[in-house]
């Protein structure tokens, strides 16, 4: 009888997913795995035929491992194991995103149990390996920020904040009741150079995507709440440039000189951006995008080498900036 090698390679990444991660159900199994979710039901009782213990877990909506259950040390390819290098010590050790040191501790554990053979090869590449990101400075007391949110998340239990906007004077030392709010972590999110979190805002009362370094007032409270099922960060960022989405949403049109149309072709600036090479060497930029607060600042960074088809009052924005700074320098 053949052995069908799709099904064991399927049922070992339905049980890798399960193990790793909840929220599990057939019908996301279904999706990721490429099959119908008819099929995860007979793949699912395939695990349980062979001892796996998992269960259906009301709350998330998905299938779990038993905590108590462990596979083996997973066998790491060289590649495999330069790519966990690369993000634990380069990224994470190196503090370019800031609180997950702790990875580079974790790489360490896995070094262990990797082959000899392959310890070898990633001794002789890994220190030719570099990463940089964005500069940013280091996130001073914004530590127990961090921590008190992800503790939050974690127990979905609701904070009292007290926030300093940007253009809001310096917050008193110790808040009053007027000045503070309720605030419901959603998730985190590193987004450029610092850490957001986004979450329900009880003063405002909607979501709002908050800096962790401008928190000058954190505590936990005996308040519990529920993410709603339907939020995701993509879902609430939209078609925002960056992070700030605005409103209305706006059709771009950009035109880039040849001098900088490989340097922008090369580069995914935006999920919905369009490139169009043009006959002379310049290219047409197009993108939808929700507000214009964040776009105007990147256009102006370009100089003289993008102009703004459309829309008009993002062509307008850019002139007045400019404008502006010719003015300061006069």
């Amino acid at each position: 009888m053949a052995v069908d090698y799709s099904r064991i390679g399927r049922l070992l990444k339905i049980l890798m997913l399960i193990q790793g991660q909840t929220g599990w159900s057939a019908g996301r199994l279904a999706k990721e795995c490429g099959v119908s979710v008819r099929m995860i039901y007979r793949d699912m009782k395939a695990l349980e035929g062979a001892g796996i213990p998992y269960f259906h877990d009301r709350e998330s909506g998905g299938y779990q491992v038993r905590r108590d259950f462990f596979l083996p040390p997973v066998q790491l390819t060289l590649d495999e194991a330069l790519a966990l290098s690369a993000l634990a010590e380069h990224v994470a050790g190196a503090e370019q995103v800031a609180y997950l040191k702790p990875a580079s501790k974790a790489l360490a554990k896995v070094r262990g149990q990797l082959p000899a053979s392959i310890r070898s090869e990633l001794e002789q590449i890994e220190d030719h390996v570099a990463i940089k990101l964005a500069s940013a400075m280091p996130p001073e007391g914004a530590t127990d920020v961090y921590e008190t949110v992800r503790h939050a998340l974690s127990s979905r239990t609701a904070l009292r904040c007290v926030y300093e906007s940007v253009n809001a004077p310096v917050e008193p030392a110790r808040p009053s009741s007027g000045d503070s709010f309720v605030f419901k972590p959603y998730a985190l999110l590193f987004n450029q150079r610092a850490w957001y979190t986004l979450g329900h805002h009880g003063g405002r009362r909607e979501i709002r995507c908050l800096k962790l370094t401008r928190f000058t007032h954190v505590r936990p409270t005996t308040e519990s709440y529920d993410i709603p099922k339907n939020f995701t960060v993509t879902h609430h960022l939209g078609n925002a440039w960056r992070m700030i989405r605005g409103k209305p949403t706006y059709d771009i049109e950009l035109h880039f000189e040849p001098e900088f149309a490989d340097t922008i072709s090369d580069t995914h600036w935006h999920a919905t951006q369009e490139v169009t090479w043009n006959d002379d060497g310049s290219i047409t930029f197009c993108c939808k995008v929700d507000g214009l607060e964040e776009i105007v600042w990147w256009i102006l960074g370009m100089g003289p080498h993008c102009v703004v088809r459309q829309p008009k009052v993002l062509a307008d924005l850019v002139k007045s900036k400019a404008m502006e700074m010719v003015r300061r320098y006069d």
